[in-house]
């Protein structure tokens, strides 16, 4: 309340005032405080984040699958079997087992202790168990009939090498000979399993096909 020239005036700038303040106090209190609004750009920044995260994770889980299928692929009869793909190795073992069998399937009256003895050095196991029964026929026979066993190993197929035994299928050619009788000759199939022992390969097992 204002005097002018002794007359009392009511102000209404008074109350004008006081109703912008309550206005702006009623805004102040409802708006959220500016450190209190949510940052648009957070989402935008954590995006790319849980993006790379997934990514890492399906690029682990595809090389474990390809490290797995890598694996059985590696871990198959086929690829195992050095008979495919050592050429070197299986040469070898068809060359040590075509000796062996020439030497013990050949014989004469007069040399069959040489033949008995190779047998002890080229067999092993269930082949020379048997070839030690079946021998002491033949030697007999040998020196009755005067009779002469030459074995040639027409050819030697590797069917399955590992780094310490092998399977092989053999083909040989054996020559008769009696003693004022013409020779005759008879075709053989065998089917023969090896050991490497010593660096050499050994027949430890011979069956007739």
């Amino acid at each position: 309340m204002k005097e002018r020239g002794g007359t009392a005036v009511v102000s209404t700038d008074t109350g004008t005032d006081t109703e912008t303040r309550e206005a702006e106090e009623a805004e102040d209190a409802g708006a959220p405080a500016e450190e209190d609004l949510p940052d648009p750009s957070g989402p935008a920044r954590r995006w790319p984040r849980i993006a790379a995260a997934f990514l890492v994770l399906a690029l682990l889980a595809t090389g474990v699958a390809l490290f797995a299928e890598g694996r059985a692929l590696r871990d198959t009869p086929a690829t195992s079997n050095r008979a495919l793909t050592d050429s070197e190795a299986t040469t070898r073992v068809a060359g040590d087992v075509s000796n062996a069998l020439g030497k013990v399937f050949s014989y004469s009256p007069q040399a069959t202790a040489v033949t008995k003895e190779s047998a002890k050095q080229l067999l092993a196991g269930k082949a020379l168990q048997q070839y030690a029964a079946l021998f002491g026929q033949v030697e007999k026979q040998a020196a009755d009939q005067k009779l002469t066993l030459t074995t040639h190993v027409v050819r030697a197929g590797v069917t399955r090498l590992t780094d310490d035994s092998a399977h092989l299928l053999v083909f040989l050619d054996q020559v008769y000979e009696r003693q004022g009788k013409p020779a005759t000759t008879a075709a053989a199939q065998l089917s023969v399993t090896a050991r490497l022992r010593d660096g050499h390969w050994t027949v430890v097992e011979i069956a007739s096909r």
